[in-house]
């Protein structure tokens, strides 16, 4: 009996070393990883932040100031020939310069 103790004690042991080593390598594989999946992610972030430094900068506003000129020839021509009253020409402009 003590011979069979001996050797159910001697693969405990060997058991538990076997899954205590396991299990640090498996704890350390993680960390790797995760370490790995982290620099990666911040690798992204710095591309994704220098991709939107160097982004186009937005168009300029359109100036409609010609467009505006060319409806007011329009209104006081219409006025001219009569179409247009005066205070109905007036409010028309108004629209024009507010718009």
């Amino acid at each position: 009996m003590p011979r069979l103790m001996r050797g159910v004690a001697r693969t405990a042991v060997i058991a538990g070393t076997a899954t205590a080593v396991s299990n640090r390598v498996s704890r350390r594989q993680g960390d790797r990883w995760n370490e790995q999946a982290e620099a990666e992610a911040y690798e992204q972030q710095q591309q994704y932040a220098q991709q939107q430094q160097y982004s186009a900068p937005p168009p300029p506003p359109v100036d409609h100031t010609d467009d505006k000129l060319a409806q007011l020839k329009e209104l006081g021509a219409l006025r001219e020939a009569g179409v247009l009253t005066d205070a109905e020409f007036e409010v028309q402009k108004a629209k024009i310069l507010a718009g």
